[in-house]
């Protein structure tokens, strides 16, 4: 059986653009798909390729949006006509310019945008949030140029001066914006996921030095502060921190009884299970966005909430409502001092640790070069079989050396040379 190409489909950031071009939101581009509005998210980030009849519906669905917006860029633009103005009319259009002038600029100001936020049942559980503009901006600091064909134009309408928006940040400023927002409360949850305070510091430093190394790919991430937390949270959950000297001793446990039983409880839980029991009931994502970021599906995630709650509830009965162990992780987390390095010292670190395996890569790669330049230097080029190492034979009598021959000896040896070298005589038939 052979099987049809699937259908190509532009990048995410075409997606995107092509989606918010259309005045669509992700609930409703997810409704005339048939999927949800995490899987669109997840679509538009690039975290995830849709397949089979998904793909076919959402490619189909694309390509009808790219064609609307040709159809519209294609059509020309009718001149305004002047309307009439009035006393009343003067005053409403003096209030409709400021208006404009603001929407046009709301699109290179920043707003605040909740970075990890729980579902809608409990959006009071959101701890981060993370200030991001409102879109991407490119190296002048303005807005893309899909926005700028997207807003309406009016050549008879006096156009209102633009007011001037923040200077674009550099990546470094950026980096550190990110770093001081996200750090503290970073290093906290992965205190409550390992339960030691200088192997949390470690994995979100860690994490953050992987940051800025792909920082293209993060700067363009809708969740920076989620890619960031799976990095940390994969490093801290690593078994090979078991192997670390560092690693072998206990830390001090907390000084509250209550405080050291609750950690207890959560390291004695399996790491897949104590990972999404923080996801969902102390970070306050929902229970998709805690199955992506777990790499599982709902149903796992699911069922490895429940087992983790009943754990905790066993040997912790108050702790059996979630607002309660909402609340109850968030002071243990705030009960210890953490502190994280300076974001510069991050960015350094992260750089020299990107020479040094840039240098250690060219250093292995010269000396393979040298060392097959030398094995086809000395190879030999024909093969000679390896000579086989003398062996004793027992048993086999000494060589006699020749000696004088006896008076028999030296009979027969004439008689041997006096004899005919062809033979015997013939015999010939004689008559009688």
């Amino acid at each position: 059986m052979t099987r049809s190409p699937a259908t190509p489909l532009p990048p995410p950031t075409a997606r995107r653009r092509l989606r918010e071009t259309a005045a669509l939101t992700q609930a409703q581009l997810a409704e005339r798909v048939g999927v949800t509005r995490e899987t669109v998210r997840a679509w538009e980030s690039g975290r995830t390729t849709p397949r089979g009849r998904k793909r076919e519906a959402y490619a189909k669905l694309l390509n009808t949006l790219a064609e609307q917006a040709a159809a519209r860029r294609a059509e020309p633009v009718p001149a305004a006509e002047p309307a009439p103005v009035s006393e009343a009319g003067s005053e409403a259009g003096s209030e409709a310019a400021p208006k404009a002038a603001s929407e046009t600029a709301s699109e290179a100001v920043p707003v605040v945008v909740a970075v990890g936020a729980g579902s809608a049942e409990a959006p009071e559980k959101a701890v981060d949030s993370l200030v991001l503009p409102a879109r991407p901006l490119d190296e002048r600091g303005s807005a893309p140029e899909s926005a700028a064909r997207s807003a309406p134009e009016s050549e008879a309408a006096p156009q209102p001066e633009p007011r001037p928006g923040p200077a674009a940040l550099t990546p470094a400023q950026a980096f550190d914006a990110l770093y001081e927002f996200g750090a503290p409360a970073l290093v906290r949850q992965t205190f409550l996921l390992t339960g030691r305070r200088e192997l949390a510091r470690e994995s979100v430093e860690r994490a953050f030095q992987v940051a800025w190394e792909h920082w293209p790919e993060v700067a363009r991430d809708r969740d920076p502060v989620g890619w960031v937390r799976a990095t940390a949270y994969e490093y801290a959950l690593s078994p090979w921190h078991r192997f670390r000297l560092r690693h072998r001793r206990p830390e001090p446990p907390p000084a509250d009884p209550g405080d050291r039983t609750l950690l207890n409880t959560l390291l004695r839980l399996p790491p897949p299970h104590r990972r999404t029991l923080l996801l969902y009931d102390g970070v306050g994502l929902g229970l998709p966005e805690t199955a992506a970021e777990t790499e599982a599906s709902t149903p796992a995630a699911a069922n490895r909430l429940l087992h983790a709650r009943e754990a905790v509830a066993d040997r912790l009965p108050e702790l059996a409502d979630p607002q309660v162990l909402h609340r109850r992780l968030a002071e243990l987390a705030s009960a210890e001092r953490l502190r994280a390095a300076r974001p510069p010292t991050v960015r350094l670190g992260s750089e020299r640790r990107a020479r040094f395996w840039t240098r250690a890569a060219i250093a292995f790669t010269v000396a393979l070069i040298g060392t097959t330049a030398l094995t086809l230097r000395t190879a030999p080029t024909h093969y000679e079989p390896p000579v086989s190492p003398g062996e004793t034979v027992r048993g086999v009598p000494p060589k006699v050396a020749p000696g004088a021959l006896s008076d028999e000896e030296l009979e027969l040896r004439q008689r041997l040379r006096d004899q005919l070298q062809d033979g015997p005589e013939r015999l010939a038939p004689r008559l009688e």
